[in-house]
Formats: C-alpha cells, structure tokens, sequence
C-alpha cells in the first residue's frame, strides 16, 4: 500500500501550505451562513486558519471575508478564537 501525502490548505492569514488536520475551517454555507467546520467536510465555500496571529490579521484586513466572498459576523471570529485556544493549535 502506498502512502499518501497530508492534504494541505492554505491559510489566509499567513498564506501557508500546511496540513489540512493543523488548520480550522470556517466555511460558508448554501444557505449563506457562516461557521466553522470541525469535519471539515461540510458543503459550501471554505477558507482555513492556523494560529491566533493570522485571526487576528484575517480580522483586520477582512481576509476571511474576501475569501469567503461573504461578510463575516464578529460571533465567528469569537468562536474561532475560542477554538485556536481551546485546541492548542497555536
């Protein structure tokens, strides 16, 4: 059996190629709303994070935003804090 690469995504803070496992999705919905995906595979537009420093960044210049082609609610952003914190990936 061969071994696989890692999926990689880019994260649009730092502009990274890193592990698709090491990043947060946030992803917008058919339906148009925006929220982060544990799975990773919900349906919809997604963007990814990896550290507090690139949400801070994605906050400032609105690039979660632009990437998601939808603005994003401040409620997220928390969320996703929260989630980088409670994780441990930063």
């Amino acid at each position: 059996m061969k071994n696989r690469k890692p999926p990689l995504r880019m994260c649009v803070g730092c502009r990274e190629m890193k592990d698709k496992k090491e990043l947060i999705r946030v992803v917008r919905t058919t339906d148009g709303t925006v929220e982060i995906d544990p799975t990773g595979k919900q349906n919809g537009r997604g963007a990814y994070i990896c550290s507090t420093q690139c949400l801070e960044k994605t906050r400032k210049k609105n690039l979660l935003g632009r990437a998601l082609n939808h603005p994003v609610d401040d409620t997220v952003y928390e969320k996703l804090l929260e989630q980088l914190h409670d994780g441990g990936v930063d």
